[in-house]
């Protein structure tokens, strides 16, 4: 049976409910939201004489939770267009349309006898053959469904998104014994292909993958920082990015998701184990105490830690749980400490940090590390089938970059099983095997394809179609043509890749060099181009390190050749013979929009953050994208349509003097950073591929390599037009002085210089006057200063 959603409904509009329904907004799914008709008025109600019948009241709660998404931060929405795409209403006027509905999602409080009569409600009205789902973080999804119709409990499963659900990327998908194999497959598409989601299918037992594991190891954290006599802040400081895991670590992830939440979930593990285990499940006495005086975290402004001003500075400190006091908040140095932190990468830094012995960081690190290893492999068969989807769990989750198993491996197999036995700890018979049988690792690639190990063998993983890798791409192909700072890949069907691959991908000469070998190379031997990575952002701008160094020397003629070098590549970009597109994700700034703007199209990922942010380091852009940004501004007007070129120069001087970093790829869609051609991949693991079927589609459609262009510029008038508004925001203390000597030299370079209003120019001599602008900012002193601030800080400075 062909399937497809179009339209959803979510019945519930808390947190999680209406988060639900923005994530499926973002996406283009008309969402209908749901919730109880109230039994109150509000004094504010009784005050303007209404009365619980008005429509207003009895959808009181489903607006407040709608008009709450644009408060969020982060914000659930890539645009708040998606908002026009979230109806609302109540469960009693309502109801009867979940007979239009293709998915209904129930998102209720957590307790199975209420999401037992929301279901029945459901069954009312749903049209056969809808897909219901609830999302519940541990309760049994097949108790639940169990007094449903047949057709409901074939239509039926456990959708568990993480909160927030625009930004975890989990979707655990949980079955009965009743739902369709053909729903459940269903599901898993749709939730990998339209949603973006990573899936992982969990068996239905308590808290499901994630949250079991992740529950496990925080409270071995808490239980061993208590009996080593460690703080808050020590245990932090050594369980965040020095052993994979998010920067905020343990306690400042609770404070984040909520104590009071956090005891919830670890309670419906301890109701339903028995053992040891329900010991460590077992929320310990302080954090009780915690619970009770509504220390939950950041919703209440205290929980582990607490911000305090005195004498006008904000400091953070920690609680002491024994006390229950706050002092401040202070770190673990050790041995194992600062071997780690000169290592690169969680692989390096967490076996350097583990390789010394009777050192209080390592030891502690072993001591929580150890039994999360342990806990993981009892359970392989318990709460999923294989240990891919336990890993997967934990990475898209919990943010960890690596799971138990990788973990596992990570550290050596052999040399962590020994350890174990060592420790005299009781292993599971099927490691035992794997050891006896001289299996030595969970993991390992071979031929590009990558294998895991399940039942005494090994077994290939199974990727999506439209997952590309690009590591175990040059595995299987190697590579065309490399240097320190990009690779070019042969990613099949006549189309290559090129990778940056420096530091933060921070552009510098090496890569400049590869663009244009690579233009070079794929227009003589490929049919087109594809600019991507898979590192953690597309790239975060040139290399302004490099760049100040040269300008403190003087070395202004080498400067000005690396800004000419940039100038021609992303002309190469943009002037290529077969087609060229851009894969952004994550951010991609100041240079990293430079190269995305000329390409023949972009495929950006859903979260690119993209942006010319050079007016915070005192710059304008160098590498033309002063020029690109007001070409695609143009290229954006429908055709035919009379236009104001001045409106069209100032959104462009507005958006790179107040460097304005679109927050999604839809956003940059209305800041002009990509146009309507331009695609959004949903899914980031499937951006490469997304970008490859985009330039084989521009290839079948004939495509022809760009003629060189003129560009119409608003002269001297339209210079002097956006200069007013840079000076009338310096004259209201709102710009430096410094800030309106970079307006003036950007408005310069936007106007075309001075000529007449209409006047039509070559783009080289825009990239001309680009260059000295930029080069006459470089060698001023309050300009350098930003620069050494943001290398030093990492923010803008303000002089």
């Amino acid at each position: 049976m062909g399937r497809s959603i179009k339209r959803a409904a979510i019945i519930g509009s808390g947190i999680m409910g209406s988060g639900i329904a923005a994530h499926l907004a973002n996406v283009g799914i008309a969402t209908l939201m749901l919730d109880i008709a109230p039994e109150k008025l509000t004094d504010e109600e009784k005050y303007k004489g209404l009365s619980l019948q008005d429509k207003c009241v009895r959808n009181r709660l489903s607006y407040r939770s709608k008009q709450a998404l644009k408060k969020q931060k982060p914000s659930p929405l890539t645009s708040d267009k998606s908002l026009e795409l979230i109806e609302i209403g109540n469960l009693e006027d309502d109801v009867t349309q979940l007979g239009d509905m293709d998915w209904i999602v129930e998102v209720v409080v957590e307790n199975l006898d209420v999401k037992k009569q929301i279901l029945e409600v459901i069954d009312k009205h749903r049209k056969k053959g809808s897909i219901v789902s609830s999302n519940t973080s541990g309760i049994s999804i097949e108790k639940m469904v169990s007094s449903c119709s047949h057709d409901l409990k074939q239509n039926f499963l456990g959708t568990h998104f993480f909160n927030p659900p625009r930004y975890l990327k989990l979707l655990e998908i949980i079955p009965t014994k009743w739902t369709d194999p053909e729903v459940l497959a269903f599901v898993r598409r749709f939730g990998e292909n339209d949603l973006g989601k990573g899936v992982v299918e969990a068996k239905d037992t308590p808290n499901f993958i994630a949250n079991r594991i992740g529950t496990y190891g925080l409270l071995v954290t808490v239980k061993e920082m208590l009996e080593r006599g460690l703080t808050v802040g020590e245990v932090d400081s050594v369980t965040g990015p020095l052993i994979g895991r998010p920067k905020s670590a343990t306690f400042r992830t609770l404070d984040v998701v909520g104590l009071d939440t956090f005891a919830h979930v670890a309670n419906n593990v301890y109701e339903q184990v028995t053992g040891n285990e329900k010991s460590i499940f077992k929320t310990p006495d302080f954090m009780q105490t915690m619970i009770n005086n509504k220390w939950f975290g950041e919703k209440s402004a205290q929980g582990f830690y607490l911000k305090r001003k005195e004498q006008g500075k904000s400091f953070i400190f920690q609680l002491n749980p024994n006390t229950l006091e706050y002092e401040p908040r202070d770190s673990l140095k050790t041995k194992a400490t600062e071997l780690a932190k000169q290592e690169k990468g969680s692989k390096r830094k967490m076996k350097a940090l583990l390789s010394v012995r009777d050192d209080r960081a390592s030891d502690f690190v072993w001591s929580v590390i150890k039994p999360v290893l342990l806990y993981s492999a009892d359970l392989v068969g318990e709460i999923a089938d294989d240990i891919i989807s336990i890993d997967q769990a934990m990475r898209w989750g919990f943010g960890w970059e690596l799971g138990p198993f990788e973990i596992w491996d990570a550290l050596g197999f052999e040399q962590t099983f020994d350890r174990m036995v060592e420790d005299e700890e009781e292993i599971p018979n099927w490691i035992k095997e794997m050891n006896a049988n001289n299996k030595k690792y969970f993991y390992y690639p071979k031929e590009g394809n990558m294998y895991f190990y399940e039942q005494g063998g090994y077994k290939q993983q199974a990727f999506n179609k439209k997952e590309i890798n690009l590591k175990l791409t040059k595995e299987k192909h190697g590579v065309i043509m490399k240097n320190t700072g990009a690779s070019l890949i042969d990613v099949g069907d006549g189309i290559a890749c090129l990778e940056f691959q420096s530091k933060s991908n921070a552009i510098g000469m090496d890569i400049l060099q590869m663009i244009n070998e690579s233009i070079e190379e794929v227009d003589k031997n490929y049919e087109g181009l594809v600019i991507g990575n898979q590192g953690n952002n597309f790239c975060v701008g040139a290399n302004i390190a490099m760049m100040l160094m040269e300008a403190q020397d003087g070395n202004y003629f080498e400067l000005e050749m690396v800004v000419r070098q940039f100038q021609k590549a992303m002309m190469n970009i943009k002037y290529a013979k077969n087609p060229v597109v851009v894969a952004p994700f994550g951010m991609a700034l100041g240079g990293g929009a430079e190269v995305s703007l000329p390409a023949s199209s972009l495929q950006a990922a859903q979260e690119t953050y993209i942006g010319l942010v050079e007016f915070g380091v005192g710059l304008i852009p160098g590498g033309g994208g002063n020029k690109e940004l007001y070409l695609k501004q143009l290229r954006n007007l429908p055709q035919g349509v009379d236009f104001d070129l001045q409106k069209i120069a100032n959104k462009t001087f507005e958006t790179i003097a107040m460097a304005k970093v679109s927050t999604s790829a839809q956003e940059g869609l209305e800041n002009g950073f990509l146009n309507k051609q331009d695609g959004i991949s949903v899914n980031q693991a499937h951006l490469i591929d997304d970008a490859k079927q985009k330039v084989l589609s521009l290839k079948r459609a004939g495509y022809q390599a760009l003629k060189r262009e003129k560009v119409p510029v608003v002269g001297e008038s339209g210079y002097a037009t956006m200069l007013l508004g840079a000076k009338t925001l310096a004259y209201g203390g709102y710009a430096s002085e410094h800030d309106l000597k970079i307006a003036e030299k950007l408005a310069f370079v936007l106007a075309g210089g001075r000529v007449k209003q209409g006047t039509f120019v070559d783009e080289q001599y825009l990239l001309d006057i680009e260059r000295e602008a930029f080069l006459s900012l470089i060698g001023e002193p309050k300009t350098q200063a930003r620069m050494q601030h943001m290398l030093m800080k990492g923010k803008a400075l303000r002089n």
